[in-house]
């Protein structure tokens, strides 16, 4: 038994589900709503407030999908009750950051700025102070949405191993590599 698809999802107050009968189970929550389709073969159940997902059978292709739609299933909760939230950090001199509305305007050392037009389902906010490096938040119900967004953004300048300089994520550790000097 897969460990993670047999555990039950808890279901906070103000979360609301519905199973469809073409498997596409609808969570409703304070913060958005969300739908996922669910293979037919991977049987959704809720009772009390509680979500499970059961298999028929431990075929290889029932077990991968089990624990598969159990964890899409939990992010999607947690997404509509609470939200989630990246951070990006831009180091480098110059690298600035604006925002109107959903339209992020990225300065980041090229000939031109780059602009992109986010999703309506994220929320962004910039920030720049005076001696710190600009910051990007953006927040989503949607995790895997948000995490692609993020992603993308940080594809446009990723961190270079020498001094650091690009986009990369609040917290994130970046190896460092000495130069050619540390040889001699």
């Amino acid at each position: 038994m897969s460990r993670i698809g047999k555990l039950p999802i808890n279901l906070p107050t103000g979360v609301s589900v519905t199973v469809g009968e073409d498997n596409t189970i609808t969570l409703k929550g304070p913060k958005g709503e969300l739908s996922q389709h669910v293979n037919p073969a991977i049987k959704v159940e809720v009772e009390n407030g509680v979500l499970t997902v059961t298999r028929p059978n431990d075929e290889k292709q029932n077990r991968a999908m089990h624990g598969l739609y159990r964890s899409l299933l939990n992010n999607m909760m947690v997404g509509v009750s609470e939200g989630f939230k990246k951070e990006l950090e831009l180091v480098g001199v110059g690298y600035r950051v604006t925002n109107t509305g959903n339209l992020l305007e990225l300065s980041l050392g090229f000939t031109h700025s780059i602009f992109m037009q986010l999703p309506k389902e994220i929320n962004v906010e910039t920030k720049m102070e005076r001696n710190k490096n600009p910051l990007i938040m953006l927040e989503s119900c949607d995790k895997q949405l948000l995490g692609q967004v993020c992603a993308k953004i940080r594809s446009f300048r990723k961190p270079e191993p020498y001094k650091g300089k690009g986009i990369k994520f609040v917290g994130e550790v970046i190896r460092r590599k000495s130069g050619k000097t540390a040889g001699k």
